[in-house]
């Protein structure tokens, strides 16, 4: 099979492919890298592209959840997504289990490895219109996170989300310490916090 129009390789190939797919549908490297050229197609990095005319999307995001199956948004990203600093964050937080591959990527990243056993506790999923969902760590998990890691992320990180989760409805702090337990590092440091702020 040997499409020639851009729609049917767009109705066979989905809104985002990968160069083998593109290959395995009759695409020749010459073609799609016309493709390419012509802005047509986007290339997203690894092997990745997007057609140019697909619904919007974030470029990095997709990229991320088409190439890290178990990437999740974290630390300052997740934060910020939570509504939980003002800060827009430079790079992309993502952690990936510890001992994983680290993914060469071209959005810009900043990669972490957490514990495999504590790695799936408050992850979610959510949709970035790749074929695959992105994780995102919940509000909670986040800012147990960033208290853990507050020596390496700034403890101000940390106080900043905490307070505003605090003011949030429904934020339970006897869930977030329950949760903490979870993690020893963070424990200690958040109760203390916790006693400070109610």
């Amino acid at each position: 099979m040997r499409p020639t129009a851009s729609e049917d390789l767009h109705e066979l190939l989905g809104d985002t492919f990968t160069y083998g797919e593109a290959r395995r549908a009759g695409l020749s490297d010459r073609r799609l890298y016309g493709l390419r050229d012509a802005g047509q197609v986007i290339a997203l990095g690894g092997g990745v592209y997007r057609w140019a005319d697909a619904p919007p999307a974030d470029d990095d995001l997709v990229e991320i959840a088409e190439r890290v199956p178990r990437a999740t948004l974290c630390l300052e990203t997740a934060l910020a997504r939570h509504g939980l600093i003002d800060a827009i964050p430079a790079v992309i937080d993502i952690a990936i289990p510890r001992g994983s591959t680290r993914p060469a990527l071209r959005a810009p990243c900043r990669l972490h490895q957490f514990d495999a056993r504590t790695f799936d506790l408050e992850r979610d999923l959510i949709d970035v219109s790749a074929r695959r969902p992105l994780g995102l760590y919940s509000a909670e998990r986040s800012i147990i996170d960033a208290v853990r890691l507050r020596h390496r992320e700034g403890s101000d990180l940390a106080w900043q989300a905490l307070r505003r989760w605090l003011n949030q409805p429904g934020a339970s702090p006897a869930r977030l310490i329950e949760l903490a337990q979870r993690f020893p590092h963070a424990e200690p440091a958040l109760r203390q916090a916790l006693a400070v702020l109610l």
